[in-house]
């Protein structure tokens, strides 16, 4: 089943509108969601929208809360979320980080005390919209065991960098610090269907292919095992200290992933550099990565973001894919 992009635009508005957002707010707030399923990232789309509207009935995300400006020096400033709307707290946030960027050469708000942001990928394109490279990552609550551990003490914290292109097929990073994400683990699980690579471990402590198996320890495996990990790691210090935000460690304690820390640079390369050359330069670098030489014969090579581009075409000419039960369920609210 696929849903046209502005009827489920649409649809998303018509319902953040009847939970306590501006008129305005519940477009901006409906278009991420509704940007997120275009793109192709479902998981963070369509699928995640039922679960923020719970949060917003049970109260615990307040839209009435905007993020307050702390403290700043220079290109730098801190944010306090207030725990309200993540995805457009988050917004404001890279909006301020490219205000600050286009001034010094590069900007970065730490923004704390904020909610989920959904797709991490959201900022970075919005970043290079604006022709900047965007820097963001996020923490969580402690979903993932540090590297050869059982109990989870880290987060899978998403981190994203993206690369304007002049042609607005712009280069985006979108990774968790979990071989999957847990949004594509539950997409997985709905659709039926394996990870197409081991995603985590089963009660007998072998790793699976198999979502259910995988939800069911909770635990995730690091990206790159070790790596992952440490990244994780470096990323939750870093964030929590310049934002003197919440920790893993700190939201674990919250029994739901709220007040979370993210933080979002910006950086603009004509500061540096001409406009021409760098979509010279970045055009010549993408060439030259899809001119490799396959493994597979029907191996095909993509820069990070080029499939997601692609799905916001297909989906934009064919409908959004959906699973009826969870748009079903959107029409019924």
């Amino acid at each position: 089943m696929r849903v046209p992009y502005h009827t489920m635009l649409k649809e998303f508005t018509r319902v953040l509108s009847k939970k306590g957002f501006s008129e305005d707010e519940a477009q901006d707030a409906a278009k991420i969601f509704a940007d997120n399923s275009l793109f192709g990232v479902y998981s963070h789309g369509l699928n995640r929208f039922p679960i923020v509207v719970d949060y917003l009935e049970k109260g615990m995300i307040d839209p009435g809360k905007k993020p307050v400006y702390i403290v700043g020096m220079g290109c730098m400033e801190r944010w306090d979320g207030q725990r309200g709307f993540g995805p457009l707290n988050a917004k404001k946030a890279m909006g301020r980080a490219c205000e600050l960027a286009k001034n010094y050469g590069i900007g970065l708000v730490a923004l704390g005390n904020n909610n989920h942001w959904m797709r991490g990928g959201t900022y970075g394109w919005q970043a290079a919209e604006e022709g900047l490279i965007g820097i963001c990552w996020s923490n969580t609550m402690p979903n993932m065991p540090v590297w050869g551990a059982k109990d989870r003490r880290i987060g899978n914290n998403p981190f994203v960098m993206s690369i304007p292109r002049a042609n607005g097929e712009h280069v985006l990073l979108d990774m968790a610090m979990s071989q999957y994400s847990y949004g594509k683990v539950e997409q997985c699980r709905l659709q039926g269907k394996e990870l197409p690579l081991p995603g985590g471990y089963n009660a007998a402590g072998n790793l699976t292919k198999i979502p259910e198996e995988i939800e069911k320890t909770g635990r995730f495996l690091p990206a790159g095992y070790w790596k992952g990990s440490g990244m994780s790691i470096v990323l939750d210090l870093a964030a929590t200290i310049l934002s003197d935000g919440n920790s893993v460690k700190q939201i674990g304690t919250f029994g739901e992933e709220i007040g979370l820390t993210q933080i979002m640079i910006a950086i603009d390369p004509e500061k540096m550099s001409k406009k021409e050359l760098i979509n010279e330069q970045v055009d010549e670098i993408i060439e030259y990565i899809k001119g490799s030489e396959p493994a597979d014969v029907q191996k095909s090579f993509y820069y990070p973001g080029e499939r997601a581009v692609a799905s916001m075409k297909d989906n934009l000419k064919k409908g959004i894919p959906v699973i009826e039960e969870k748009w079903n369920r959107v029409l019924r609210m």
